[in-house]
């Protein structure tokens, strides 16, 4: 367990979750994240001298865990193409305190990696699937892969014990709703827990508009009128998903619905980038740099003073107070302009 008792922001909340992004670069081109359109051939990513190295990562893990810090996990962009990275693994599971070591992916990559991983000390993983018609994950993903892909990598994730395994899937309204039964049915069948997520306006990039997200609550009447449906309360009071599960006693649902029914009041998260600053929230407009000192001779405890004054100092609500927001915010004002969802992970 940590040192001392988890540091807690303006709002009383304690930090429970990191989330370290592995590298700012994916694979796919995701038009709600990543459209190809602007992150093309020509686009220019962190090079490797910008980005945290493996023993940088886990130094400033090592310290946030100190400071509250449970649950990890990696993200990115897209963390299995960072290189080498079952070592970054290996030396996190390592770290006294952490109980839980999780990553999200796209999967891909997985048939090459799941064992790697699973060796080195990864629990489990999220996969994101945002639907089976390959059509239409293809168009979701800009074309960098197939639905025989990801589901070679849920094989893969399953075949080496990296469960329970959590199927991630944004919904946005006339691109990919129409097949979040069939996505449901899949995952029941197969033991799988869906999480649906509601279109967000991460970034400034991805042409948000609030007429595209489909509200946790339609999804749940959906799925309903087929797959009967009933609450269950959250797992712990920090966790993003409002949690169903399915009448016949057949597995679970989640929804991650920050735009409709936002859960700001019981955030825990803390978001470590690429290249050594922190976030405290996933729609911020900037973080507090730890790099400069991590590499200017700064101690742990100089560290640690940082990272305690930026949660302390915290008072982060978003997404409960999107509504009151003017429509400059949503159409990428500069003045307002928020952190990029690649570049610190979902």
């Amino acid at each position: 367990m940590p040192d001392t008792p988890a540091v807690r922001d303006q709002l009383n909340r304690p930090l429970r979750d990191l989330r370290i992004s592995v590298t700012d670069r994916c694979n796919f081109r995701c038009r709600y994240c990543m459209p190809a359109e602007i992150f093309g051939e020509k686009y220019e990513f962190l090079k490797k001298e910008q980005i945290l190295s493996f023993e940088e990562i886990t130094r400033l893990t090592r310290i946030i865990i100190r400071l509250g810090a449970v649950k990890l996990r990696l993200t990115g962009g897209e963390p299995t193409v960072r290189q080498d990275l079952p070592a970054l693994v290996s030396q996190l599971a390592a770290l006294d305190g952490a109980e839980d070591l999780a990553m999200t992916t796209n999967g891909v990559r997985l048939p090459l990696l799941a064992a790697q991983l699973r060796t080195a000390g990864l629990k489990r993983v999220t996969i994101s699937l945002d639907s089976l018609d390959n059509d239409v994950f293809r168009h979701m993903n800009g074309g960098k892969a197939d639905v025989s892909d990801v589901l070679a990598g849920i094989a893969a994730a399953e075949a080496s014990e990296l469960t329970p395994i959590k199927i991630n899937a944004v919904v946005q309204r006339g691109v990919n709703d129409h097949t979040i039964v069939d996505l449901a049915h899949y995952c029941k069948d197969h033991g799988y827990i869906l999480r649906f997520i509601e279109y967000m306006d991460v970034g400034n990039r991805n042409g948000w508009q609030m007429d595209q997200v489909v509200p946790a609550r339609e999804i749940v009447e959906r799925l309903d009128q087929v797959l009967p449906l009933e609450p269950i309360a959250r797992s712990y009071s920090s966790e993003t998903a409002l949690r169903y599960r399915y009448r016949d006693g057949a597995g679970e649902i989640g929804l991650i619905a920050s735009v409709t029914m936002p859960f700001c009041g019981d955030c825990s998260r803390m978001r470590l980038s690429p290249e050594g600053s922190i976030y405290t929230c996933l729609f911020a407009i900037e973080g507090t740099d730890l790099k400069i000192p991590l590499r200017s001779g700064a101690s742990d405890d100089q560290i640690e003073a940082i990272i305690r004054g930026t949660w302390q100092a915290r008072t982060d609500r978003y997404s409960e107070i999107r509504t009151q927001l003017s429509d400059t915010r949503h159409k990428g004002d500069h003045k307002t302009e928020k952190i990029e969802m690649y570049y610190i992970g979902g």
